[in-house]
């Protein structure tokens, strides 16, 4: 099994990457595989809503010039799925906001039904507003999302401050315990034939203007 960590700071071993790197020790200890995919100050394009996702049908994104079809290439050999982000705004930072928008709306059948959770960092606040929205792609996606014993978030300006917030490192490493508790046991279910539930072939969509 494999957890896929997307580390959506532009500082790769930041305040951000600390709360994953707490989480990916302990699922290593789990015995699970861990891949921290980190974002960077690269661009990363929003989504034009052209809909040449759905005409492709290849769980890619018809722009291949950045990081979201790399990421997607990771998602084919996942089970799990992290994804860390600084606050920006009290939302998620904008470069992991354009990733998940364009690879749940191309991708979206990579992930479903796999686990999955989203935990954020600050200095001070917008760290709840930032994980709902986070969490929002994975309740439109069938992804059931880990929780821990307290919000998913760490605090501190620098790797260093985020050290001093114990409660913080201690909620990440029961987060990635329990995401590895749901992993194994999703694999368990699956051994003896009970799989996730097939979504209706024909999907409705209801407008409310005529």
């Amino acid at each position: 099994m494999k957890v896929l960590l997307i580390n959506g700071s532009p500082h790769a071993h930041g305040c951000t990457y600390r709360a994953l790197s707490e989480m990916a020790l302990v699922l290593q200890g789990e015995g699970i595989e861990t891949e921290i995919c980190q974002l960077g100050t690269a661009p990363v394009r929003g989504c034009t809503g052209c809909g040449a996702c759905f005409a492709m049908k290849k769980n890619r994104c018809v722009h291949d010039d950045d990081a979201v079809n790399r990421v997607l290439e990771k998602c084919e050999e996942a089970d799990g799925f992290v994804f860390g982000s600084p606050v920006h705004y009290a939302s998620a930072g904008g470069s992991i906001t354009s990733l998940m928008d364009r690879m749940f709306y191309a991708g979206s059948r990579l992930m479903r039904a796999k686990p999955a959770c989203a935990i954020v960092s600050a200095r001070r606040a917008g760290t709840t507003a930032a994980i709902d929205q986070l969490n929002k792609y994975f309740t439109i996606s069938g992804m059931p999302i880990a929780a821990s014993q307290y919000w998913p978030m760490v605090h501190g300006n620098t790797p260093e401050e985020v050290e001093k917030d114990e409660e913080g490192l201690q909620v990440m490493r029961q987060l990635a315990r329990n995401l590895a508790w749901m992993m194994k046991s999703f694999a368990l279910a699956r051994e003896h034939g009970i799989l996730p539930p097939a979504p209706e072939k024909e999907k409705r969509r209801t407008n409310f203007i005529r």
